[in-house]
């Protein structure tokens, strides 16, 4: 197995000759109006057997970027819809109302859950969402190695059953940018960050016994994005400081090969 950041939270992992991707997004102007459609993003390297989501914010879930690189009749596996009433769930309307229009294959699957695509082997894990949106991780296993994809998630008390139930993993995938979010229908904001900061992804990476811990979910140029959002100042190399001799920053587009 080897394994491929696709910029901001997005990854694409080959086995077998085929490709499997997690949160692909080519632009993420709807949520960050700084950023210029496409960058620091890249395409997988070929047709695509199956999508994961981890959620549906817009800046994971982009279902027009999917339908350009899925396969027909691929599946895209997904956390259940939202709770509540429009209002509760306006953050992930827009993501639900692109599936429905483009047709995609989609399937909810509960966390602890496992299903077969092709090569892969994938399970459902508990995550918690910054905004209160239902949330995925997902553990991806083929040619006898594994990883750990955490989307945006916070810290919680998941990760020691994640560890017992499939530990150890040769990379585990993590959000790093501890992102304090300000968003109109969460009143009062929140000061604190919605998810994990490098020393909280360090530490997750620790407990899931990473060969190679990756922070993802971040951009170092940081573009001017909204204002409502604001990351620590330098992920990756507050990251390092924190993980040690398991940090591997991954440039975006470079491959991870596990077999190596």
């Amino acid at each position: 197995m080897r394994t491929r950041r696709l910029g901001w939270a997005g990854l694409e992992i080959e086995a077998g000759g085929e490709r499997l991707v997690i949160d692909h997004v080519r632009n993420l102007s709807p949520v960050f109006p700084g950023w210029k459609a496409g960058e620091g993003l890249v395409a997988p390297s070929g047709p695509v057997t199956a999508a994961l989501l981890t959620h549906l914010h817009r800046d994971h879930a982009d279902v027009a970027a999917l339908a350009g690189v899925l396969a027909p009749g691929a599946p895209v596996l997904r956390p259940a819809p939202g709770h509540g009433d429009d209002e509760d769930n306006v953050t992930t309307l827009p993501a639900e109302r692109e599936l429905t229009r483009h047709r995609m294959a989609t399937e909810v699957v509960d966390a602890w859950c496992t299903r077969e695509v092709g090569p892969f082997r994938v399970t459902a894990i508990p995550a918690v969402d910054g905004l209160g949106d239902p949330q995925l991780n997902w553990v991806v296993r083929a040619d006898g190695q594994q990883v750990f994809h955490g989307g945006d998630t916070m810290f919680h008390g998941y990760w020691w059953l994640v560890a017992r139930r499939f530990g150890p993993f040769d990379a585990a995938f993590l959000p790093a940018n501890g992102a304090v979010v300000d968003v109109p229908h969460l009143r009062p904001p929140s000061p604190l960050p919605a998810a994990m900061d490098p020393e909280q992804a360090a530490a997750a990476a620790t407990i899931l016994d990473a060969r190679y811990a990756v922070p993802m979910h971040y951009e170092a140029e940081q573009p001017d994005k909204n204002p409502g959002y604001v990351e620590v100042s330098d992920p990756e190399a507050e990251f390092r400081a924190h993980a040690g001799q398991r940090a591997h920053v991954l440039p975006v587009g470079e491959w991870l090969d596990l077999a190596a």
